[in-house]
């Protein structure tokens, strides 16, 4: 009874979820692997950071992605000038009465858009970490806790572009995937142009914060064999002795790993986790996470080469069942 009860949540869940997939390509046309990943962030609680050169269409499928979820959403375009105050808030005094009170930051919000979050230095960078970690900011001492859920939508440029910053390693490991986009394909690109030439599409909202939530927790209780955490783990393990990295991936990574398989379990209707599930959200999730050596930083396909090694060289034989 138990598992008739979650077929029917499993099922319940990607059916809402396929909603929000057509309202989100009725805006942005292009790889529907970036669209699958933010699902898959979306259910494992995490963060997305969306790389590609100016005219992609990052902003434009991060802001679409926001609007169908029907939760608070609030933008930050980040500047050199940027200041961690003018992300997180600060206390400001009242003329009046001469009390201080507090002026919240747009990182309060349920979805929070950071656009070309690469354009500010590291220092602003920083105001970032608490909120994307613990899911909480401190202001002059005073813990205030960020709105459930909370999903940081971020964009950034190649760092190779003029006025780019190189994210630290501490932010890049808060990011849950990151999702390469390049330009469209011809057909595409021209769909595109008949589509947005006149009057672009408005996404419409399917969802709610009640909604996401629930399709957390369904995710959340996606049955995983011991099988698919040694499986996961050995993939980890095969990054932190390859000769290429100096810094392989971290326990943090584990758990991110199982999480987005959950995920897209979930999306692909399953209410238990397949190595297949593993192996399309594995580059997802580490490539971005492993620092390499000096000689191979600037191979741009290093860091996923390292994974597809990973992906080819541990082999998983047993196939799960379902939960019965």
């Amino acid at each position: 009874m138990s598992q008739a009860l979650q077929t029917n949540e499993i099922e319940a869940a990607r059916e809402r979820l396929g909603d929000v997939r057509r309202q989100v390509t009725r805006v942005y046309i292009g790889d529907g692997a970036a669209v699958e990943l933010m699902l898959v962030s979306l259910l494992a609680r995490g963060h997305v950071l969306l790389e590609g050169v100016p005219g992609v269409a990052k902003t434009t499928l991060v802001k679409a992605f926001a609007v169908t979820l029907g939760c608070s959403v609030r933008r930050i375009q980040f500047t050199p000038d940027l200041l961690p105050a003018d992300i997180v808030g600060t206390y400001v005094l009242s003329p009046r009465d001469g009390t201080f009170s507090l002026r919240s930051g747009p990182i309060f919000a349920n979805v929070v858009l950071a656009d070309e979050i690469n354009r500010a230095p590291a220092k602003t960078q920083s105001a970032l970490l608490e909120a994307m970690q613990e899911r909480q900011v401190t202001i002059e001492g005073d813990r205030f806790e960020l709105p459930d859920p909370f999903f940081v939508l971020a964009t950034q440029n190649p760092i190779d572009l003029e006025g780019t910053y190189t994210l630290p390693e501490a932010q890049i490991d808060r990011f849950l995937v990151r999702v390469p986009m390049g330009y469209p394909s011809p057909r595409d690109e021209i769909a595109m142009l008949k589509t947005h030439g006149v009057i672009a599409p408005e996404p419409q909202v399917v969802l709610s914060a009640t909604d996401v939530l629930q399709l957390q927790s369904i995710a959340a209780r996606v049955h995983v064999e011991d099988d698919i955490f040694e499986y996961a783990v050995a993939l980890t393990t095969f990054t932190r002795s390859h000769s290429r990295v100096v810094l392989g991936a971290s326990p943090r990574a584990s758990l991110a790993l199982l999480r987005a398989a959950k995920s897209h379990a979930v999306l692909a209707g399953r209410a238990y986790v397949t190595p297949d599930d593993v192996r399309f959200v594995a580059g997802p999730v580490l490539a971005h996470r492993l620092i390499l050596a000096p000689e191979h930083e600037a191979d741009l396909r290093a860091r996923d080469a390292v994974v597809d090694e990973a992906l080819g060289r541990v082999g998983y034989r047993k196939v799960p069942r379902p939960v019965g």
